[in-house]
């Protein structure tokens, strides 16, 4: 006979908990707990993830000739790549942080 709580998980169980690479619809940060198996919305997290990081290398390629002493950029065309290189740092720092949430900690030595 199976008892109320058989199939439930098992909350002594350590879950997963990963910041995603979007934010909910208020705007705050938004998180997956899972039992660390992959799931259709982590493995979307990590398509998103490397989108944004393919991203960032391209407006870094385009930023760097527009730095050069020899080019003489408007304010405007400035304030422009300012944007896009916070934009994409600011994406990378997410996925640093969240990829370092997942690194299981250094065990003490006699652990």
């Amino acid at each position: 006979m199976a008892t109320p709580d058989e199939g439930r998980n098992d909350m002594s169980q350590p879950s997963h908990i990963r910041l995603l690479p979007w934010t909910g619809p208020e705007g705050k940060r938004a998180h997956l707990i899972t039992d660390g198996s992959p799931t259709m919305l982590s493995l979307l997290a990590d398509r998103v993830e490397g989108q944004q990081i393919e991203t960032a290398t391209v407006i870094v390629e385009l930023a760097r000739p527009m730095v050069g002493e020899e080019v003489k950029l408007t304010a405007d065309e400035l304030r422009w790549i300012a944007s896009r290189l916070i934009e994409s740092l600011t994406d990378v720092l997410h996925i640093a942080e969240s990829r370092g949430q997942r690194i299981p900690d250094y065990e003490e030595e006699g652990e």
